[in-house]
């Protein structure tokens, strides 16, 4: 994950368990990403790792939906094949899928899925 892609979901993390502190654990990272040594990734892709994955998964259902994944990107960010591919597997299976392009696009995601103003 690249600086600006961490840092902008530090922040929503952030955000999120002031906002919501009551529900503060159901908004958690999968840390699918980041270059590792060869013996690591084989054992975590062994553990399930899977290229594609989300960043974010959201444990709140809402909407009809069982719970939101969240891609983080910088602004200008793009998104990849393995995550478009994964954001159409988890709507598929009845997840909300959205894609954040930097802090304030993801405030207003989590805010549009959670139904709030």
């Amino acid at each position: 994950m690249q600086q600006k892609e961490h840092l902008t979901q530090s922040l929503l993390i952030k955000w999120f368990r002031l906002q919501y502190p009551l529900m503060a654990k159901c908004l958690f990272a999968i840390p699918n990403g980041g270059v590792r040594h060869i013996g690591t990734a084989i054992k975590l892709k062994s553990e399930g790792v899977t290229a594609g994955v989300s960043d974010l998964f959201l444990m709140i259902p809402s909407n009809g939906k069982h719970g939101l994944f969240i891609e983080m990107k910088k602004k200008d960010g793009k998104l990849q094949q393995n995550q478009a591919e994964f954001l159409n597997l988890a709507e598929s299976m009845g997840y909300g899928a959205e894609v954040a392009y930097g802090f304030e696009d993801g405030v207003e995601k989590v805010k549009k899925y959670l139904q709030e103003p």
